[in-house]
């Protein structure tokens, strides 16, 4: 509810940035109207490929002409690492999206998110895209412990960077504070302390941190070391 937004963001201070992945729920209105009186702007995001326009209108009509607090928007989240969408859809839809958006007065960058790994894989993702937005996690690699992942992003921002010859901005990174060990990443609230101030260290300028509160929603498994949940820098959201 809004309320409930409200008082999560009244935990929230110190950051530029927040990045929203979708327009359901009136996430949109109700972040804009719990932040209105503060300079945080927002990344927004397109979540379903197969809903450009649905969700372009919602996104649109939430903002209602006010696009200054809105810092870019993308296009689908790791879909081409997941195999949700092959890169030439989300491609497609990255087009479609800024021309929808233009219409509503909308100038800003527009980008699709994906895996380092992916992004990799497929520049052309990065090329469609006004810059480079990619997911890095020291903590799945298994070969970087928590005081290395600044490192760590950094050597995929400058490879990325390099390979495409855009800005890249890493849309989620961070540690999680409870789950199983990944090798030489722990799990543990003393290690996503060290880690995020690795990451700050790095690259603090061009990165989102993942997430505001622990996703209690999720589901823990094996295949995420059972740490899908406890990524949150502020712990469990007060709502």
């Amino acid at each position: 509810s809004a309320d409930q937004v409200a008082k999560d963001f009244s935990e929230i201070n110190g950051y530029q940035v927040v990045r929203l992945y979708g327009t359901d729920c009136n996430q949109v209105s109700n972040v804009l109207a719990a932040t209105k009186d503060s300079s945080v702007q927002f990344f927004l995001g397109i979540f379903d490929v197969g809903k450009v326009q649905e969700e372009c209108s919602t996104l649109s009509k939430a903002v209602d002409g006010d696009w200054s607090r809105v810092r870019a928007v993308s296009v689908g989240n790791e879909l081409v690492n997941k195999g949700t969408a092959d890169a030439g859809t989300v491609i497609g839809a990255i087009g479609q999206v800024r021309t929808i958006l233009k219409g509503s007065g909308y100038n800003g960058p527009v980008v699709t998110v994906d895996t380092m790994m992916a992004m990799a894989d497929h520049p052309e993702l990065c090329k469609a895209s006004d810059f480079c937005a990619i997911n890095c996690h020291a903590f799945f690699d298994g070969n970087t412990p928590a005081d290395k992942s600044g490192t760590f992003v950094k050597g995929w921002v400058d490879k990325i960077g390099k390979a495409t010859g855009k800005p890249v901005v890493v849309t989620e990174t961070g540690w999680p504070t409870k789950g199983d060990p990944n090798r030489m990443a722990i799990p543990s609230q003393e290690n996503h302390q060290v880690a995020l101030q690795s990451i700050k260290d790095e690259v603090a300028s061009s990165v989102i941190f993942y997430s505001a509160f622990n996703d209690l929603w999720k589901t823990n498994s094996a295949g995420t070391f059972n740490a899908e949940q406890w990524w949150g820098l502020y712990g469990n959201a007060p709502s």
